[in-house]
């Protein structure tokens, strides 16, 4: 009897280790999946990958007739986790996500509040492309892209229409404003 008790427990013991040695992966972004979402995952397949959460898909287009061009996926709880673009593509797949929820990070830990300084760090950048109130950081050997508000630069950048700001010139504190992946 004591023999099977210690052989019972040394099993319980290494489910336990094994388990504790698999990482939750409901939150990370990786090249080829962000959370449950894989690069090759469908627009029709979606109700399944999120059978536990709420999409949310732009009823005007598809009142007339068109795809959705925007499907919002929330949480049961109401958190709005991640907005979907799909492709116009004869099969739609998933092109964009933008990740609204903290919780999601990359595989080198970088999501939502993580700044400038943590995006250096990790990454190599690639480029450093302005629009009008934004400048996104493209990375190398990456989907991943992030926005930053001009409102976080210097004042002296924030007003300039000039093309080129190096990222020797973005603050080290400057938060991330938007997270998104873009698969082609």
């Amino acid at each position: 009897m004591k023999k099977i008790t210690l052989v019972m427990g040394i099993c319980i013991l290494a489910v336990m280790v094994q388990c504790q040695k698999e990482k939750d992966t409901s939150f990370l972004i990786t090249n080829n999946s962000v959370g449950k979402l894989e690069k090759i995952s469908l627009v029709r397949d979606l109700d399944l990958i999120f059978y536990q959460d709420s999409i949310v898909k732009d009823t005007m287009k598809l009142a007339s007739g068109l795809g959705a061009r925007s499907i919002k996926v929330y949480e049961k709880g109401g958190n709005h986790l991640l907005t979907l673009t799909p492709s116009l593509d004869s099969i739609p797949k998933i092109q964009n996500v933008r990740v609204n929820d903290p919780r999601f990070e990359t595989e080198k830990g970088i999501g939502l509040n993580s700044t400038f300084k943590d995006i250096k760090e990790k990454y190599t950048i690639q480029k450093i492309v302005t629009s009008i109130n934004n400048i996104i950081i493209f990375v190398k050997d990456s989907d991943v892209y992030f926005t930053i508000d001009k409102s976080q630069l210097p004042e002296s950048l924030r007003y300039v229409s000039s093309p080129n700001i190096e990222a020797v010139q973005v603050p080290d504190n400057a938060k991330i404003k938007y997270l998104m992946i873009a698969w082609e």
